[in-house]
């Protein structure tokens, strides 16, 4: 099962690299600076505020999105593992893999590295750990 695990994991993070990189329409831009936002909360602030001309769609597609996305890694991680993962444990893991991949969009122009997707990202996996946390416990709970 855990094997299973791993290959569900390793497929579901090309998928993730995929929509990241390529997918949504996503086009290369040459030419120009390098975007990113390295402010806290600054791009989150934004889709709060009603008067910037950012459609509801994008606001939810992109708050949401950045969560919402993330979320089975956290469950597929502790459950690829051997030995059960504490969620510091799995913020080292992700953390550096974020900021790499947040790096590379604004590198490659596909996109930009803003600080404020890796919090998001990370409320992602760290729901998705809760999840997992949820269930491994009242699987035992249920179990005995």
């Amino acid at each position: 099962m855990r094997a299973l695990t791993r290959i569900g994991l390793t497929l579901y993070s090309a998928t993730v690299i995929y929509w990241m990189f390529i997918g949504f329409g996503r086009e290369i831009h040459t030419g120009g600076p390098l975007q990113y936002n390295l402010i806290p909360l600054r791009t989150v602030s934004l889709y709060f505020d009603m008067n910037n001309g950012v459609s509801l769609i994008s606001r939810f597609v992109n708050l949401l999105g950045n969560v919402v996305v993330f979320i089975p890694i956290g469950i597929l991680i502790p459950l690829a593992k051997t030995r059960p993962i504490s969620w510091k444990r799995i913020s080292l893991y992700a953390v550096p893999c974020i900021l790499l991949l947040e790096s590379l969009q604004m590198l490659l122009h596909v996109g930009s590295f803003d600080i404020d997707d890796l919090f998001l990202n990370m409320l992602g996996i760290w729901t998705g750990y809760c999840m997992f946390r949820i269930g491994y416990r009242s699987n035992r709970e249920g179990g005995m």
